[in-house]
């Protein structure tokens, strides 16, 4: 797994740069990542009530930091069953 993705979409959603996250949702390999963008996007595009905006932005940051904390896990788990 490749971290790239995930950096780029904290890096962009800390500065507001919709336009480079919105290309990041088309180019990533992650289903989920391009899902929770695609679902953040919408709701700060047209939704009016703030909260569910706030819902999917948090969604969002939580998914990256999970897949963050998995990525970090793989290389132990893998070499705990190595012989």
């Amino acid at each position: 797994m490749h971290t790239a993705d995930y950096d780029k979409a904290l890096y962009y959603t800390y500065r507001s740069e919709w336009d480079h996250l919105l290309i990041l949702m088309v180019r990533t390999k992650d289903d989920l990542l391009s899902k929770k963008i695609e679902q953040f996007l919408h709701a700060y595009n047209f939704e009016k009530d703030y909260t569910v905006v706030q819902k999917r932005l948090n969604a969002l940051l939580r998914y990256i930091d999970h897949a963050l904390d998995v990525y970090e896990q793989e290389p132990m788990l893998t070499m705990q069953y190595d012989y």
